[in-house]
């Protein structure tokens, strides 16, 4: 096979394990040169023993690991962090306190001449617009600044890959999304190829081209952003991606689930299963429509969420379900009005009622079945 039609990452079948406990299980994905992808989940599922496993700070009991078609891990092969070339960001920022930002920028530019690191730093500085604070120190910073700090530090060398561990969980949230949005566009200017590990589905959406669904420490889902929240593969994708109701229902036909709420019609394909099949049926804010015209369907708003742009209701219907829906904040609704609905499912997501034993199970189809120095110095190659 030719470099060419090569993934520059691919993980096949891998195991990790702590003592007797399994971490990670059976992990498989593949990541083309210059995508971004994100291995998304609770805590404890998994997904930073992964990107450990990655950098090379943990070994594997199973499958393999290969950079540029190359094994780079293996139950009985272990390729030193330092030699993997790869730059790694850290959620701690992890910059060196007793180095100026311009030394800590170019830690990982060595081989370079003076005059080429006070560049490729300059360069850097620049595409982050932080061009004028080289002399300073990281305890003069705000925390976004040393986080993007962190991040050229990292991609400085020019790295075959970044890693990013939950690299913004100590910043606030509309920072976060901000920052989310930099890093992109900072990778895409550079070509960078990264992996982003975290919790938060916002910094998923906002940097990832390819977004992996851990449960458990089995991934579940991989998947682009727009297919995790419109065709999860299952109730815990759905779960935890977005918002959302879940409506019980039984299958009238090949098109169409009765709920209490109404008939729910399929626009995206044949139901899976016959009719009179116990099924879960997602909705989503957008599936659910307000208005003040008369409906045979409607709710009383309990909860509301200004969200700028958009309000986030909650409204309960007579039955007791309780649903969400977004709408324009030109337009405003007060707690305790009554609200004419209508359900809009242009994407039908139906999950079978009785097979959901198992939460993280990946073959209950919705109907659209679908050290800090060390990695431094590793960047350098």
């Amino acid at each position: 096979m030719s470099r060419a039609s090569t993934p520059l990452l691919e993980l096949n079948d891998m195991r990790c394990c702590y003592g007797n406990f399994v971490a990670v299980e059976n992990l498989s994905f593949a990541l083309e040169q210059g995508s971004i992808a994100c291995l998304l989940g609770p805590s404890g599922c998994g997904k930073t023993t992964a990107l450990r496993a990655i950098a090379g700070f943990e070994a594997i009991n199973k499958g393999e690991i290969r950079l540029h078609g190359q094994v780079i891990s293996s139950p009985n092969y272990t390729l030193p962090p330092e030699k993997r070339r790869m730059g790694m960001v850290f959620q701690d920022y992890a910059l060196f306190p007793h180095l100026n930002i311009y030394d800590n920028v170019t830690f990982g530019l060595r081989r370079m001449s003076r005059d080429e690191r006070r560049k490729r730093a300059d360069e850097l500085l620049e595409l982050v617009d932080l061009r004028n604070l080289g002399d300073r120190y990281p305890h003069e910073l705000s925390g976004g600044q040393q986080q993007r700090i962190s991040l050229i530090r990292a991609v400085a060398p020019r790295p075959d890959l970044v890693l990013l561990d939950e690299p913004f969980s100590n910043l606030d949230v509309d920072l976060r999304e901000r920052l989310g949005r930099e890093f992109k566009d900072i990778f895409r200017n550079e070509g960078v190829t990264a992996i982003l590990v975290t919790h938060d589905q916002s910094e998923a959406f906002a940097m990832a081209d390819e977004i992996g669904v851990m449960c458990s420490g089995n991934l579940v889902q991989w998947d682009t952003p727009y297919n995790l929240y419109h065709r999860p593969a299952n109730r815990f994708v759905a779960d935890f991606v977005g918002y959302g109701s879940i409506v019980e229902g039984i299958v009238a036909d090949s098109e169409k689930v009765k709920t209490e709420l109404g008939t729910l019609c399929s626009n995206n394909g044949e139901l899976p299963w016959p009719r009179g099949t116990n099924v879960e049926v997602l909705l989503r804010p957008d599936d659910v429509k307000m208005g003040q015209a008369p409906s045979a369907l409607h709710g009383r708003i309990v909860k509301r969420a200004f969200k700028g742009a958009e309000t986030l209701y909650t409204l309960r219907t007579p039955s007791g379900h309780e649903l969400v829906s977004l709408a324009p904040s030109t337009i405003d609704y007060e707690e305790g009005s009554d609200i004419g609905l209508t359900l809009d499912t242009n994407h039908l997501v139906a999950f079978q009622r009785n097979d959901m034993a198992d939460p993280c199970s990946c073959k209950h189809q919705s109907s659209l079945s679908p050290a800090h120095e060390t990695l431094a110095q590793a960047a350098q190659g």
